[in-house]
């Protein structure tokens, strides 16, 4: 293995942050405008939720294996670039074709079709990171690289939403094929991914099954509560994050193109509070942070069942985006702090098992609940508000 370097690669991380940005900005778009185009289409709000979801069991399944396959590809590209340059093609031509189908059926063929090519990638993406980083500089590289994505989605939202009130619907999505595309040109050109890793690898996230198998062992009911703390927030804020739009047009009655630039908000709040997130943390402790946000974000969700105009909305939006950060930023810490000694890659695997069913759960639930109370997405604020207090009294009873 090679001597970590004495600089930081900046050039390097801006291009491998641009690439993950020009993949990530198509997901905004999707979560945004599809809700929409399938309600036209007349589907109820369970089968959406459905749909919606599709990403997220295809991540907990086809990840590991994916992930694992590309340790052992070996090509004159590399043993990740592969992957994207096989991937990308796949999600940006589906991803086109989601405005344009000709009927419900046909849109979802492609919405799966962009989700199976995203999937192709996204863990061999991931990967580049130890590939490429010493261990002492892949936490300021995840963190430069995560702060570009999270520009990228804000940006992303704001203007889908203006290319949708000035072109069209498939303006967004053109836009949002055109952006992965030239991330696929920069992964080719740019991303120089050597043949062999230059440094240790990171450890690898655990699967499902050892993950679970390592929370039954370990005998820890704090690690139990915290596990039950994460998959209630995300329950709460993914389902919340599939219905915002269709919100914004039944309930408000804004238009997917404002409402599109109005949840850019949320990301933009929540970029600003990252680094006062984990400064609060330091000072006063994970818990108690984590603590401050949930409640908070359980009160701000009572608040948006009486949203009626676009003023409440916003007073909505941006305190959610920096509550959020609260949690977020330093829920995985937490994690670790409860089992300090087991693995990182345990830990890592049960996070990601957690948010990862929530972000199955959480959308799907919430739109059996709008169904069962005829439509009003309203019930999506008393939704996110009661998984958030369960959130919260689980988070009271974590000792780390």
């Amino acid at each position: 293995m090679e001597q970590p370097p004495t600089r930081f690669p900046v050039g390097r991380t801006v291009l491998l942050g641009a690439m993950f940005m020009g993949m990530g900005m198509t997901m905004p778009i999707f979560n945004h405008f599809v809700p929409v185009f399938l309600r036209e289409w007349g589907l109820t709000a369970t089968l959406i939720s459905f749909v919606l979801t599709w990403d997220n069991y295809l991540n907990m399944f086809m990840q590991p294996l994916v992930g694992q396959l590309s340790d052992n590809t070996h090509t004159r590209f590399g043993r990740r670039k592969p992957w994207v340059m096989g991937g990308a093609p796949i999600a940006l031509t589906a991803f086109l074709f989601v405005p344009l189908a000709p009927s419900a059926l046909a849109m979802m063929v492609a919405i799966f079709l962009t989700n199976f090519g995203n999937a192709l990638f996204r863990s061999p993406g991931v990967a580049l990171i130890g590939d490429l980083y010493p261990p002492s500089q892949r936490s300021i590289a995840n963190a430069i690289i995560n702060l570009m994505l999270g520009v990228g989605g804000a940006a992303a939202y704001a203007l889908g939403g203006l290319l949708y009130g000035w072109f069209g619907r498939t303006a967004p999505f053109v836009f949002g094929s055109s952006v992965m595309l030239l991330a696929l040109l920069v992964a080719i050109f740019f991303v120089h991914e050597p043949k062999r890793p230059l440094y240790e690898p990171e450890e690898k996230e655990a699967s499902m099954r050892d993950a679970l198998r390592a929370l039954v062992a370990a005998h820890n009911p704090s690690m139990l509560w915290m596990m039950l703390a994460i998959l209630s927030w995300f329950m709460a804020f993914t389902a919340l994050e599939a219905s915002l739009s269709l919100i914004g047009k039944e309930v408000l009655g804004i238009a997917p193109d404002a409402m599109g630039t109005y949840v850019a908000f949320i990301p933009g709040a929540f970029i600003l509070a990252t680094l006062p997130s984990g400064l609060l943390a330091t000072y006063f402790g994970r818990k108690p942070v984590i603590l401050a946000g949930v409640v908070g974000l359980t009160g701000l969700l009572v608040y948006g069942y009486f949203i009626q105009s676009v003023p409440m909305l916003l007073g909505f939006l941006i305190p959610a985006g920096m509550l959020w950060a609260l949690v977020n930023v330093n829920s995985l810490p937490l994690l670790y702090d409860t089992a300090p000694q087991l693995r990182p890659g345990i830990i890592t695997g049960l996070y990601y098992l957690a948010s990862n069913l929530a972000a199955v759960l959480g959308p799907q639930g919430s739109g059996v609940l709008v169904d069962l109370a005829g439509g009003n997405f309203r019930t999506v604020f008393l939704y996110g508000a009661f998984f958030m207090l369960v959130a919260a009294v689980c988070i009271t009873r974590v000792r780390a």
